[in-house]
């Protein structure tokens, strides 16, 4: 038996669910076909649909019809549910598009058509509710042949006149009719097949005309797939059973897939629990699913629309997208945190709602296509979770593009760390999206970097730098780039990647883009030229397509902020007579960019998530460098087009800027201020912290060395530790540098002296950890020398790590500063709430401690020859005693 997957697609309105209830009665699938308007339709199981009367979730049912088994797949026929209809299409072998008899090609059936082009559908074309007065089907043909193409072929007529158009569409076929004077059925098929004839026929699915004649002619122009034997499967819905079990529909595209097989996706393997066959709300469970079925399984945690299973690729993203935001209105006795994870759970079901959580504004924002889908969810949210939640007015989700070619800069190299990436920028067609491609001599940059650079701009989506909208519309190519052989690390290309395209960004002539819709207005003829005005006042565009002396047909496009509304009044000044229908019509330049860009008051140089500069290295100091700076230091020349001034740098060359110049305390608590974090609390603000040289050690000139005096949020009776990011320290200190560029062991020990002379002092417990996680088989290793504690990391383990470790899982423990001047690490230490010493601050309070406390005893002693030695507990002035001898 011949088993296809169809799918049944139209505008809203055409009878898809009504031609999909007779497809089942006349196959005998069931006994009594349902209908929409007495919501009984086999199909619209969910009771939102049974109340609105249309669909709104994809649905399948399976039928068989003399040799041939066909798994039905319903989709949704309103524009705002288009993404569901368009995942569906990806694991569809042909397509039935119903159009209706009365209404012709209407806007949303030329999306429909564009969609099966683009994911190359072979469809069949059902001309319902011919049945009506007034029905004319040679009218319908000359429509769909101009608006669809000439392959769309009437297959219910003369068998003469559709043999000599099918001829028209192939050469070779053209030819064997010319001799033979007939088609084969097998010609046919392969017409079918590869989209260059599309079968058109005609009837009415309400009163079962002319379907089953559709069904024998379905069953004689199409074939099977073939697949190959290897495991595969695409993932196309996510859906939850009336016991909460989480379901995920797909279609095997290769080998097979069995109960309790391990199905392979990226890195994650994951045991199949159970699989379902369905037919409406019913299913049955079956051990084992062939290729080219659709199924439904379980046990799958971490799958999501698109995915690819085993062998199968993951699919493009949908064409279709929500051009609406809109923030939720929670009732007073709901917070953000309670109905956060069931919005996640719905987002799993419908990816395309992109729900946000914004930090700064502590509100929640959703993206939809309408306002009919708005008003679904509402529903949907107060049956499934029993919150009811509004919506504000909302906004249109606006897009970025650029009109130049530019080459983007990004560096990242904070100490041990080290990536530069150029990438190139290139305007591309409306809506192109997204293309990422590589132009990099391997000799240049090893292949895996260069994948992992595209690995990168294809994980995220990408803001820009007008508004901070998604960029769109652009081709990005790696064009050169370089790595460090001992310095390089995993997430080293990962910023210098972001880094480099928002560098191209703020370089180059960005443009703002809006959604626009495409209309098809019906109205009465004499009132085309209020029409036409109020389109010019919505700045689109409009002409007159058709007039039959009473009504007239206005077609044209305007922006979706201007045009979402207008059906209202024209319901007022038509008296209820016009009817207007809208389409996505993709993004195009924004019609009031200056008065958008105003009022979002976006400055890309203060998002710190998504950084325009680059970090850049000397004397062992990462230093920030705005992004229109960076080609003064970059290391990589321009690959596209060199710039009048530029300078390059040897990978080792140090750079004259100090601690103070590359990153202060303050400008570090002004970035996570303005960055915000998780621990905000309600209110989403950050309350102002003191530096802390100005918080922690001022007691040290003010109170003595003691260090009595506390910042209010330090713990009292709490421990204090000082930990010491070593090497960095001595990268920094002038006389650690010059030691160690003949012995690094005598800076390390000579470290390891100083502050061991500075505990004392200092009163606390002091530990200096080093890197040593390049050395192979190394175990994290921890040793007392005196009064301190010595830190070796363990393989793989960076001192940043460590330090990172320590002081989140101790920070309620004790109260830890970090001594580093490492730019990066002093951000991620100082968001997570301990105290920072810079390593010049570090070496002045050393120095600053040592020499009041020699006052104070010279002071106390009467003894103007008095040594330091003598303040000192008697165990390390022997110490040093004894290390003075040596």
């Amino acid at each position: 038996m011949k088993k296809l997957n169809v799918g049944i697609l139209a505008h809203v309105d055409a009878g898809k669910t009504t031609l999909s209830e007779s497809l089942l009665y006349i196959s005998g699938a069931i006994r009594k076909p349902g209908r929409v308007d007495n919501k009984d339709a086999f199909l619209d199981t969910n009771a939102i649909e049974k109340a609105r009367g249309i669909t709104i979730f994809s649905k399948q049912a399976i039928l068989a019809f003399d040799q041939m088994e066909l798994t039905l797949l319903d989709t949704p026929g309103h524009v705002d549910f288009s993404a569901e209809m368009e995942r569906t299409l990806q694991v569809l072998d042909y397509a039935i598009l119903v159009v209706s008899g009365a209404d012709g090609v209407q806007s949303h059936t030329r999306t429909l058509w564009e969609l099966l082009k683009f994911y190359q559908v072979p469809t069949f074309i059902f001309v319902n509710k011919m049945d009506q007065p007034g029905t004319d089907p040679d009218w319908v043909m000359d429509k769909l042949q101009k608006e669809l193409g000439g392959g769309c072929i009437a297959f219910d007529r003369g068998l003469t006149e559709r043999d000599e158009q099918l001829a028209l569409c192939d050469e070779a076929i053209m030819d064997h009719y010319l001799e033979t004077g007939a088609i084969q059925a097998s010609q046919i098929v392969d017409l079918v097949a590869n989209r260059q004839a599309f079968p058109v026929y005609f009837g009415s699915a309400l009163k079962q005309e002319g379907v089953e004649a559709f069904l024998e002619g379905f069953e004689s122009y199409t074939k099977p797939l073939e697949y190959p034997r290897t495991f595969g499967a695409k993932v196309f819905k996510i859906t939850r059973d009336d016991q909460g079990n989480r379901l995920t529909h797909l279609k095997i595209t290769g080998g097979q897939l069995g109960v309790k097989d391990l199905v392979a996706q990226g890195d994650i393997e994951e045991k199949v629990n159970q699989i379902r066959l369905y037919s409406g709300e019913k299913f049955k469970a079956v051990p084992l699913a062939q290729a080219g079925q659709v199924c439904a399984v379980t046990g799958l945690t971490a799958s999501k629309p698109g995915d690819g299973l085993g062998s199968e690729a993951e699919s493009t993203p949908p064409r279709l997208e929500p051009v609406l935001a809109y923030r939720l209105v929670l009732p007073e006795d709901l917070d953000p945190p309670q109905i956060l994870p069931k919005l996640r759970e719905l987002e799993e079901e419908e990816p395309e709602l992109q729900v946000t959580w914004n930090e700064v504004l502590q509100e929640i924002n959703i993206q939809v296509m309408g306002a009919v889908q708005l008003e679904i969810l509402e529903t949907l949210i107060l049956e499934r979770f029993g919150h009811a939640i509004s919506f504000d007015n909302g906004q249109v989700v606006y897009k970025e593009t650029i009109e130049n070619t530019v080459e983007g800069v990004g560096h990242f190299e904070p100490l041990r760390h080290y990536a530069e990436v150029h990438l190139l920028l290139e305007p591309g067609p409306r809506g192109s999206g997204l293309v990422f491609d590589a132009d990099c001599r391997e000799d240049i940059l090893d292949r895996n970097y260069q994948r992992l650079v595209l690995t990168h701009l294809h994980e995220k989506a990408h803001k820009g730098v007008l508004i901070g909208a998604h960029v769109t519309d652009m081709k990005i190519t790696l064009v050169t780039g370089r790595a460090h052989n001992k310095h390089t690390a995993g997430g080293d290309f990962r910023e210098a990647t972001f880094r480099a395209l928002r560098q191209g960004l703020m370089k180059a002539d960005t443009v703002l883009l809006e959604p626009y819709y495409r209309f098809r207005l019906i109205l009465p003829e004499a009132m085309v030229g209020r029409a036409m005005t109020d389109v010019g006042n919505m700045k689109g565009t409009s002409h007159i397509e058709s007039t039959d002396g009473a009504y007239a047909v206005l077609t044209g496009s305007a922006p979706v902020v201007t045009l979402r509304n207008y059906q209202q009044e024209v319901n007022a000044y038509t008296k209820g007579e016009g009817r207007l229908s809208l389409a996505l019509d993709g993004y195009n330049r924004c019609h009031n960019s200056d008065h958008v860009i105003g009022q979002a008051a976006y400055d890309p140089d203060q998002d710190v998530l998504n950084p325009t500069g680059s970090v850049f290295c000397t004397k062992g100091t990462g230093f920030l460098v705005p992004w229109d700076q960076v080609d003064q230091h970059m290391h990589l020349e321009y690959v596209w087009k060199a710039p009048k001034v530029k300078k390059t740098h040897e990978l080792e060359d140090p750079r004259n800027v100090s601690v103070e110049e590359a990153i202060s305390l303050e400008e570090i608590d002004a970035l996570i201020n303005s960055s915000g974090g998780a621990n905000q609390g309600k209110k989403g603000v950050w309350k102002k912290q003191r530096g802390a040289k100005e918080s922690y050690y001022t007691s040290l000139t003010t109170s003595g060395p003691a260090g009595a005096g506390r910042l209010s949020s330090r713990k009292r009776g709490a421990e204090d530790y000082l930990l010491v990011d070593g090497y960095n320290i001595i990268h920094a200190w002038p006389e650690l540098l010059d030691l160690s560029k003949d012995n690094m062991e005598a800076a390390r020990k000579r470290l390891i002296d100083i502050m061991s002379n500075y505990q004392p002092l200092r009163k606390c417990q002091i530990m200096i950890v080093f890197d040593a996680y390049r050395v192979e088989g190394r175990k994290e290793s921890v040793e007392t020398h005196q009064n301190i504690q010595v830190v070796f990391t363990g393989e793989a383990q960076t001192a940043d790590h460590f330090i990172e470790k320590f002081a989140h899982s101790n920070q309620t423990k004790f109260n830890i500063t970090v001594a580093t001047s490492d730019g990066l690490q002093q951000i991620i230490i100082r968001g997570a709430g301990a105290h920072l010493l810079s390593a010049s601050d570090l070496l002045e309070q050393v120095t600053l401690a040592e020499d009041e406390l020699h006052q104070d005893h010279l002071t106390s002693q009467g003894k103007p020859g008095a040594s330091l030695e003598d303040a000192l507990t008697e165990e390390v002035a022997e110490t040093l005693r004894k290390k003075a001898k040596e």
